[in-house]
């Protein structure tokens, strides 16, 4: 039957439930792909158009066009809902809880040894604590929960909630589920900060079984119901708590021996034989003792029992007429020890033909057996309802919410036995099956929110063509019903699908329906990114309608974006002020004023006297001569002018100005200056004053800042050379010492000068030394490569060279020679520490520095 067709309440029934209401037999549903706006016919309406609150806006669910959001209109607010009284919260309580199964009852398992688990639970929750009740699976959890809610109905004023945390690795779905069992609010869903100031108020004893969140997540949802008091069931696989958290552990271990004889015994009915017991005594070894197993050891054994013909009635039938399978002949004996241990593929092989085709349909949806109402479209069987209370009372499903799926272990060894061979086809049939169901205008939302998890695994496990499909139908329905994780997951996985399908209009409605929910729930980037995408496929579509209404949505993007901008102005970014903060301000080095070639030369003849002739200093037997003035005086080395590379205008001063306090004022901060002063404030101290710019002296052509440091450097050098030669003259001049064979080596500094005429001596003279300049400390000559000497500063002496003892065989004028003897050793020259005269040359940008030549007697 096309899904699109009306369908009668009855039918209905038979495949939606024994809730589905019979108001909207009469109701069709609009086909999706005319495109066409559903016309009213029933209360119900054809599309199942429905209108919910989602925080500030109204969300229209619109399973043809598309949802259409907008902002709540005035006066339409709603305000507090109240919360849920007693009988309400029950006929809650009841519809949380999985539904009766139709066939034969079954019996009530006993909770044997958990008194004191019990009683301290009990304890616990009525001081407020919350308690962690960690045990395996199959350890009974889920039983002793319905204990504890029998017995702390009345301790909070809520009451008792229960809620599934299967699949749930957040806690927001948790707040939500909380918030609509409390409180009345049918259609709304608020939006976080909302959500969080209402499930503060709630003072009720919460359920949680199946956690499977841990630490921080668990963490803020203790922290979001500071007033309830949880009891977390979990296996010890998950996560633990933080340590901040104080919740008190719980751990539940196996059953003694007679504990379990005694669970079988209930199990089986009867009294267990020695050989039963003995049995029984070696799987309680084996399994630890868990409860799940001896349920199922309780279902093999009367398994057995109907196979070895235990009733004398059943002799005289003939075999094989009124039953499924061959009865099996001779007396069937106990299960062994490794089929204790996985049951599964006994006791599967043993229940009928459709419990069987259910168990394969759960295997290809991952473990989830779809509702009761379900199995017979999908087993072809009108009988097959009455299969899963044949598996529940067998211990292969246990209960997970409102819903069933394979207990702990059963999946794994079904698959192993050939279970899983034809899960692909089967998750086709189931996707097909809820793409026709969820898409009927007689089914409730609500009832497709409870089959969420059957019908997300059918759409993971089916074609693209059929995935595209139900997501398309379910989509709409899970909106409706409020359960916004599965709506986001069947959204994502049919944008995917229709991706990969190449149905272009599918994927614009996905994309589309995206940006809605993300602008639901604040993600204004996400929703932004979604409906541009939707609109885009829809104008290359020229689906009018579709971009008409991903238009209207994307306005209200623009719109939260303004807002948000206006609430929290972004940080600007502004030029730091000079007064509050240090500045490092680049300056134009200023060039000196040239001076007069006659007044430098007038400074340096005042500044530089005149040598007196100093005493001999002895170096061997000979002594050492003179310096005549007038002879070092002539000798002048004049130095090429140096073109500085760089102009002197593109030099840079840094100047730093001293940092003051800042006035923290109360206003927040608004630029990042402001932010950074607020965080690191400066330490109060008194800015020192400003220090004048001294006026520049006569100075020759200013030079670079580099050659400036170069003849600061240069001088330093001569002064250490002139130290070093006194100390060492005055070691030479005592008479009880003598003078070492090498001296010490003589510094000099080498300076770019233009070579001097060299004067011819004959064979016999030895080479002549180079001149030592020492160019002077303090002020230059016009020719010198410093700056102006500094007001009050002297210049610095120039060392002269002593000359060896014995004199050369042709002494001349201005001829720095030392003549050594060929039986006595060179003595080096050594440098004294008085001052020669030095000359400088009026013109020329160069530098003239004064050397001391030695000359012989």
């Amino acid at each position: 039957m096309d899904r699109t067709q009306g369908q009668s309440g009855r039918d209905e029934q038979a495949a939606g439930g024994p809730g589905t209401p019979s108001s909207a037999s009469a109701s069709t549903a609009a086909p999706a792909s005319t495109g066409q706006a559903p016309a009213p016919s029933g209360p119900a309406g054809p599309a199942r158009v429905v209108t919910l609150t989602a925080g500030d806006f109204t969300l229209t669910v619109n399973p043809v066009d598309g949802s259409e959001i907008e902002p709540l209109r005035p006066g339409t607010e709603r305000g507090r809902p109240a919360k849920r009284d007693a009988a309400a919260r029950a006929v809650r309580d009841a519809a949380a809880r999985p539904p009766v199964l139709p066939g034969s009852p079954i019996s009530a398992r006993p909770l044997l040894a958990r008194g004191e688990e019990l009683e301290r639970l009990v304890r616990l929750l009525g001081r407020g604590r919350s308690v962690r009740l960690t045990g395996p699976s199959g350890s009974g959890r889920s039983a002793l929960l319905d204990a504890v809610a029998a017995r702390c109905a009345g301790l909070a004023p809520d009451g008792v909630v229960r809620i599934s945390g299967y699949g749930h690795q957040q806690p927001g779905e948790l707040l939500h589920a909380l918030y609509a069992t409390v409180y009345d609010a049918p259609r709304e869903r608020p939006e976080r900060d909302e959500l969080l100031a209402r499930v503060r108020d709630i003072g009720a004893v919460v359920l949680l079984d199946d956690l499977e969140m841990g630490g921080s997540a668990l963490d803020e949802l203790l922290r979001a119901t500071p007033e309830c008091a949880y009891l977390l069931a979990a296996t010890p696989d998950t996560k633990a708590p933080s340590d901040d958290s104080h919740v008190e552990e719980v751990f539940l271990t196996g059953l003694g021996r007679e504990d379990c004889v005694a669970l079988l015994e209930a199990g089986l009915g009867r009294p267990l034989t020695d050989e039963e017991t003995a049995w029984a005594g070696d799987l309680r070894f084996a399994s630890e003792g868990l409860p799940l197993r001896f349920v199922q050891a309780a279902a093999m054994l009367r398994q057995r029992d109907e196979l070895n013909h235990s009733d004398e009635d059943d002799d005289e039938e003939e075999p094989g007429v009124f039953e499924e399978r061959p009865r099996d002949s001779g007396v069937v004996p106990l299960p062994t020890l490794a089929e204790g241990a996985a049951p599964a593929e006994l006791l599967a092989s043993r229940v009928s033909e459709s419990a069987r085709a259910a168990l394969r349909i759960a295997c290809a949806l991952g473990g989830e057996l779809p509702h009761h109402a379900h199995l017979p479209a999908l087993v072809g069987d009108t009988h097959a309802d009455t299969a899963v209370a044949e598996l529940l009372d067998c211990g292969l499903l246990t209960p997970v919410g409102t819903r069933y799926r394979l207990a702990a272990g059963v999946a794994r060894q079904l698959e192993d036995v050939g279970y899983g061979d034809t899960a692909s086809e089967e998750a086709r049939t189931a996707a097909r099956h809820y793409a026709w169901w969820t898409g009927h205008a007689s089914v409730v939302p609500e009832r497709v929110g409870r089959e969420a998890d059957a019908v997300l695994a059918a759409l993971a496990g089916a074609d693209v063509v059929a995935a595209a499909v139900l997501a398309r139908t379910a989509a709409p329905a899970f909106a409706a019903s409020l359960h916004w994780e599965a709506w986001e997951r069947v959204l994502r996985s049919g944008a995917e699908a229709a991706r990969k399908a190449g149905e272009v209009a599918e994927q614009a409605y996905f994309h589309h329906e995206l940006g809605v929910l993300a602008l639901c729930e604040g993600r204004v980037d996400r929703a932004r990114a979604e409906l541009e995408t939707s609109i885009g496929l829809r104008g290359a579509l020229a689906d009018k309608r579709g971009t008409v209404a991903g238009r209207r949505a994307l306005a209200l993007v623009v719109d939260r974006e303004v807002a948000g901008a206006a609430a929290s102005p972004p940080l600007r970014l502004e030029a730091p002020a000079a007064a509050p903060e240090a500045v490092t301000v680049a300056t134009p080095a200023t060039p000196a004023t040239p001076a007069a070639p006659a007044a430098r030369t007038d400074a340096v003849t005042k500044a530089v006297p005149a040598a007196k002739p100093a005493p001999a200093l002895r170096s061997g037997p000979a002594a050492a001569p003179r310096v005549d003035p007038a002879v070092s005086a002539a000798a002048v080395t004049r130095v090429a002018p140096v073109t500085p590379a760089v102009p002197v205008s593109s030099e840079a001063v840094t100047r730093m100005t001293p940092v003051v306090p800042v006035s923290r004022g109360t206003e927040p901060p608004t630029t990042l200056s402001e932010v950074f002063e607020d965080a690191f404030p400066s330490a109060p101290q008194p800015a020192p004053p400003a220090a004048p710019v001294p006026a520049a002296a006569p100075a020759p052509p200013a030079r670079g800042q580099g050659r400036r440091r170069q003849v600061l450097l240069a001088a330093a050098g001569a002064l250490t050379v002139v130290a070093l030669g006194t100390v060492v003259s005055l070691a030479m001049s005592s008479s009880d010492t003598e003078p070492p064979a090498d001296g010490p080596a003589v510094s000099s500094t080498p300076t770019s000068a233009a070579p001097t005429a060299v004067q011819q001596n004959s064979g016999n003279d030895p080479a002549e030394e180079p001149p030592v300049t020492a160019p002077s400390e303090g002020g230059a000559t016009p020719g010198a490569s410093a700056a102006a000497p500094s007001p009050g500063r002297t210049p610095g002496r120039t060392p002269s060279r002593r000359p060896s003892s014995t004199p050369s065989n042709s002494p001349r004028p201005g001829t720095p020679s030392t003549a050594p003897t060929a039986t006595e050793p060179t003595p080096t020259a050594t440098e004294t520490g008085e001052a020669t005269p030095t000359a400088t040359a009026p013109t020329g940008p160069g530098t003239a520095t004064a050397t001391s030549p030695t000359t012989a007697p």
